[in-house]
């Protein structure tokens, strides 16, 4: 097995712990999910990488959470991506934290202090980054009619696909799916942000930009953060199996998309856009 191959198994790391379980406590091996920084940088060829960003994240699919970022942050377009790479010459404990998306055309640097103010989303910050995600994302399409019975399948469905999960239970999990609810694709991370850009990311990296038939399904509430990555993409539904927040209500009712919130069972309230949904039996 190679350095990167092996590297990559940590996304779940065996640990010990006192597991009490009422009168009773016994040392045992256990799993957590995998969490470590990873820088972000972008840059032209022969252009000196621009750091961008350093998430916290779970090791695996790095690329994917790459491209994924910088396009939901508005950074880059899918055809500015020319090669994404692990850093060379960094300290080994430092090789595959740091990855580098090589672009067709210089990177700005400004871009990143004009966009991470933007995006803020607390208070007035959260109030102008949503009027920055509405100038910025794409127009969100009719989409798809989806019948009830589609969207309550669609937390098992996740549920299914989380393989880290199931060792863990400590991931977020985002995952694509079809009008009829067939799935198109799944992402687990420590951050419910992180999932989605990985998810993002794999579908840009295969060469398919057209987000406009998917639903998303996220394992976690809906904060902003998940709208606006969503809108960037212009994904017309989104499922959450918790709650959202009022300024994510806000931002689905503005940007067109059908916001679903404590989906679990047979029961979900539609926040915003409910066009979309059958909810005849």
């Amino acid at each position: 097995m190679g350095k990167l191959e092996e590297r990559l198994r940590t996304s779940a790391k065996r640990t010990s712990v006192v597991a009490v379980r009422g009168e009773r406590a016994t040392t045992r091996s256990d799993h957590v999910a995998g969490e470590e920084p990873m820088e972000i940088r972008a840059g032209a060829a022969g252009q000196e990488p621009v750091p961008v960003a350093v998430t916290m994240r779970t090791p695996g699919n790095d690329f994917e959470l790459a491209v994924g970022f910088l396009f939901t942050e508005g950074l880059i377009a899918p055809p500015d991506i020319v090669k994404v790479s692990y850093c060379d010459a960094l300290d080994v404990t430092q090789e595959f934290n740091v990855v580098t998306v090589r672009l067709a055309t210089p990177f700005d640097p400004d871009q990143v202090k004009r966009n991470f103010y933007a995006t803020s989303s607390c208070g007035i910050c959260g109030k102008a980054s949503l009027d920055h995600v509405a100038l910025e994302c794409p127009a969100i399409p009719a989409g798809p009619q989806v019948q009830r019975s589609v969207i309550t399948s669609l937390p098992h469905k996740l549920r299914e696909g989380q393989k880290t999960f199931t060792r863990t239970g400590g991931l977020h999990a985002s995952g694509f799916f079809d009008a009829a609810g067939a799935p198109a694709g799944l992402r687990e991370d420590v951050g419910r942000h992180n999932a989605l850009d990985k998810l993002i990311g794999k579908m840009l990296l295969a060469g398919d930009f057209n987000f406009s038939e998917q639903i998303l399904m996220v394992s976690g509430r809906a904060g902003f953060e998940i709208i606006q990555k969503a809108a960037m993409a212009g994904v017309p539904v989104i499922c959450a199996v918790s709650a959202p927040s009022s300024l994510a209500v806000e931002a689905a009712e503005r940007l067109g998309i059908t916001l679903v919130g404590f989906l679990r069972g047979d029961n979900f309230n539609i926040y915003a856009h409910p066009e979309r949904i059958d909810t005849t039996f």
